[in-house]
């Protein structure tokens, strides 16, 4: 659990990679969510809606793991607040804003925007975070992810990815399937 979160903290939020995450950070996201779900495109009333959902985010979780106020998150006042708010809950239960950001990650995976996030975005997603040089271990990561609903479907819908999410960072557990939510770790 504990590399599972890290990985979280390295890959996903702290963007500037200056080791913590602080406001700056959420601002990068809220520019590469635009040009993302833009698909190269940022107009400025995305660009300002997502700023104003990633401001949220900072806001919520700072308030929870900003411990000595500082203005940053080191990875351990992160993984406090996640046990704090996530670890041992349904993902209905997790904060809004952490919520509201795991839908629109959603967004960003689904580069189609069909609704599912199939085998290809999947890949998609997991190179653009780690060097890997065989796609076998991305696509077996994948297959453990989907249920049989999943692959009648085609992959993973919103609902199930924010169940996943839901297992991913509040199971501490490391042999179910939403371990491999990012990818192979």
């Amino acid at each position: 659990w504990d590399n599972r979160v890290d990985f979280v903290v390295r890959y996903m939020y702290d963007i500037d990679n200056n080791g913590f995450l602080d406001q700056n950070d959420f601002l990068c996201m809220a520019v590469r969510a635009c040009v993302v779900e833009g698909k190269g495109d940022c107009s400025t009333a995305r660009l300002d809606d997502y700023k104003k959902l990633m401001k949220n985010l900072w806001d919520e979780i700072s308030a929870i793991a900003d411990d000595d106020k500082d203005g940053k998150i080191s990875n351990q006042e992160f993984k406090d607040a996640v046990k704090k708010t996530c670890v041992g809950k349904k993902y209905e239960e997790f904060p809004q804003a952490m919520r509201a950001f795991i839908e629109s990650n959603f967004k960003l995976l689904d580069i189609d925007s069909d609704g599912i996030v199939g085998v290809k975005e999947y890949r998609y997603n997991c190179i653009t975070r780690v060097a890997i040089d065989d796609i076998t271990p991305i696509d077996k990561a994948f297959e453990t992810l989907l249920n049989d609903e999943d692959r009648k479907r085609g992959g993973l819908s919103l609902d199930r990815y924010k169940e996943l999410y839901g297992q991913f960072l509040g199971n501490t557990a490391d042999n179910h399937p939403a371990v491999n939510l990012f990818g192979p770790l």
